[in-house]
């Protein structure tokens, strides 16, 4: 394995997908992965068209995942997939990630992990039986400056944390687009697909995940007030989340796709006892740092000055663009790396071990349930257990 490419799988992401594409871009970026197969929609027609769109090998474009994952199986261990990568909607993750896991295969998943709690705890008992790699693609902790902020907090730069505040705002669900036909608006609109919350669950996910990796705390307990502006919406577009942490800090998540003229306006704040600092994910490349009783100053992707977490996650120069895709890409080269390193029977390093897996989901399950039962009981304090 040290002298080819890693072999991957997806299942979803075809013709007229989002997120299936930016994974298979973001795969591709550091030339250790290749896409071989799929099983690219829920209709074989459409997986197979989506397969000649790729320039796949038309006999491993499946029109089902359950076909995929038995015929994979069955070729030679030269030639079948290595790990499965799945961009479906929510509803579908935990049955695809268990279908290949308990086929020989590693699994890279879009998040959330599955469709409820119950689900999550299942696959990681699954994960566990198996002995196999799972990922999961909170892709906001593969930013250079995300990780030069975690190991500033790590440092003890800023001291003893005292106060976290993390906002995802984004207007696109301002009307009621999945009555118009919006296929991303649809699924993430629908219970049945994408589980108890909508915002929340969406994006508020990212929030919870982005403050408990750069802070290194877990969130105890948490008070939310969720909303369904848009009339006719079966699940919230809308919500605030006061937090406490396990140590002690307080913080506040607020998520939001009903906020008009915003587009993904993913930003994070924390404050210490000795200083602070603040990064917004449509400025990257820009880390803002503050120490009590000196001016604040602001910190550049690629500069020789960052720590070794961002330097290296950084690939290009400084002053040149850098993000999204990349952020995706870092994520994917570790859990490549994690792969070569168990079939060398190598103990990976700490560096390639920096990606999120089965307990960031499970977390972002027990979020999700926590702002669904508090909202409910009136914003009552509500335990992440």
């Amino acid at each position: 394995m040290a002298n080819r490419k890693i072999r991957m799988g997806m299942v979803g992401g075809g013709r007229d997908a989002f997120i299936g594409g930016i994974h298979r871009i973001a795969a591709a970026i550091d030339q250790q992965i290749e896409l071989v197969c799929g099983a690219f929609s829920s209709t074989p027609e459409k997986s197979k068209a989506s397969g000649e769109d790729f320039m796949l090998d038309p006999a491993r474009c499946y029109g089902t995942m359950e076909e995929m994952m038995e015929k994979e199986a069955a070729l030679p261990a030269d030639q079948r997939m290595d790990f499965v990568s799945i961009v479906t909607p929510n509803h579908m993750h935990f049955p695809a990630a268990k279908a290949a896991l308990e086929a020989g295969f590693h699994v890279m998943s879009d998040k959330p992990a599955t469709f409820d709690k119950a689900q999550s705890l299942e696959l990681k008992k699954i994960i566990e039986k198996t002995g196999l790699l799972y990922g999961l693609t909170h892709n906001y902790t593969g930013y250079p400056l995300v990780k030069q902020a975690r190991e500033m907090v790590k440092n003890g730069d800023l001291g003893e944390i005292r106060k976290v505040v993390v906002e995802y705002h984004q207007g696109w669900l301002a009307t009621r687009l999945e009555a118009d036909g919006a296929k991303q608006a649809e699924w993430r609109t629908d219970p049945k697909r994408s589980g108890a919350a909508g915002c929340m669950g969406d994006i508020g996910t990212h929030a919870e995940n982005l403050a408990e990796y750069v802070t290194g705390l877990a969130i105890k307990e948490l008070a939310a007030d969720l909303t369904a502006f848009v009339p006719g919406r079966a699940l919230d577009d809308d919500g605030n989340v006061l937090l406490r942490f396990e140590n002690g800090a307080k913080g506040i998540l607020s998520a939001s796709q009903i906020s008009v003229g915003t587009e993904n306006g993913l930003t994070l704040r924390v404050y210490g006892e000795k200083g602070g600092l603040e990064w917004n994910q449509q400025e990257p490349n820009t880390l803002i740092t503050h120490k009590l009783g000196e001016p604040s100053s602001s910190l550049r992707a690629g500069n020789d000055y960052l720590g070794e977490a961002a330097s290296e996650n950084s690939r290009t120069p400084f002053g040149h663009p850098e993000g999204y895709l990349e952020a995706f890409a870092n994520i994917y080269r570790n859990f490549a790396d994690h792969i070569r390193a168990v079939e060398a029977g190598e103990t990976p390093s700490e560096k390639v071990l920096d990606y999120p897996r089965i307990d960031d989901g499970i977390r972002g399950m027990a979020f999700i349930d926590a702002v669904v039962s508090s909202s409910e009981n009136n914003a009552a304090w509500t335990p992440l257990s």
